[in-house]
């Protein structure tokens, strides 16, 4: 399982919402650059990029910057937020992303989601509370069921499912392995989980969560990794599987508290 370090852009700062909050943000730094590098450092094999921004009102305001982080590391890149045509994402490309995440217009226009996968790499973003699906930056219901949707995308040709359990996000208190059995089970299209890690022990659960024969292909990971509840280097020991229970053990523990800490 791939570990996917997030930076969520807002004004060009790293930040992070509470529950898809934006009422309720954290601002951790103002070098998002900087911080994709300390996560490649680290080990990440991907670094996980949203434009809240754009999510929000379709506006690409952290473009820029989304592009410098893309030509500031190595590894790959996937963003998302706001991607809602066919030149929006043609021109995250050229800026050098590796994939887009298509959340909001996965659900509107699915012709969009199939005519964009033909061309480039394309990761479907299910937001949802419980099973409804969220659109908007998670401002607004769709009425969709989140395993109706990830059928639905089965023979649409795109590289993952990204997984968010909106009620989780941002609160440390773990991830929604019922639902996202579920989702394992209802396509085969690669799952990336996101929402809830707290700590370690959570992103090896996550490592070895397996149903209908199938695991999970990453995880995100966002505040806990700013508030040091484990480092991003045993994050991605733990999503590889070679964490031992004595090193995970700690962190879980930790995180009963979910107390805040300096961001670092």
């Amino acid at each position: 399982m791939d570990f996917y370090p997030a930076i969520d852009l807002r004004d060009g700062k790293c930040v992070r919402l509470y529950q898809g909050d934006y009422g309720q943000e954290t601002v951790y730094g103002d070098d998002p650059v900087a911080q994709a590098r300390a996560f490649e450092s680290a080990g990440a094999p991907w670094i996980h990029v949203v434009d809240l921004d754009a999510a929000r009102t379709g506006e690409p305001v952290n473009r820029a910057v989304i592009a410098d982080i893309a030509a500031g590391v190595a590894v790959p890149v996937q963003t998302g937020g706001g991607i809602r045509s066919m030149a929006a994402a043609e021109t995250l490309f050229e800026a050098g992303v590796a994939r887009v995440v298509v959340g909001t217009a996965a659900l509107e226009d699915p012709a969009f989601v199939r005519e964009l996968a033909a061309i480039f790499p394309v990761t479907v973003g299910l937001d949802a509370r419980g099973r409804d699906v969220a659109v908007r930056g998670w401002l607004e219901g769709s009425g969709a069921d989140l395993l109706d949707l990830a059928k639905a995308f089965e023979d649409a040709g795109v590289a993952a499912l990204v997984v968010t359990e909106i009620s989780r996000d941002g609160t440390l208190e773990g991830p929604d392995l019922l639902g996202l059995s579920q989702v394992l089970a209802a396509t085969s299209i690669p799952v990336i989980a996101s929402g809830g890690v707290g700590t370690l022990a959570h992103l090896t659960a996550l490592s070895q969560l397996q149903s209908a024969g199938r695991a999970l292909a990453g995880a995100i990971v966002g505040r806990a990794l700013y508030e040091g509840q484990f480092t991003a280097e045993d994050a991605v020991a733990a999503c590889a599987g070679s964490l031992s229970r004595t090193d995970a053990a700690p962190a879980a523990a930790a995180s009963s508290t979910t107390s805040e800490g300096d961001p670092c």
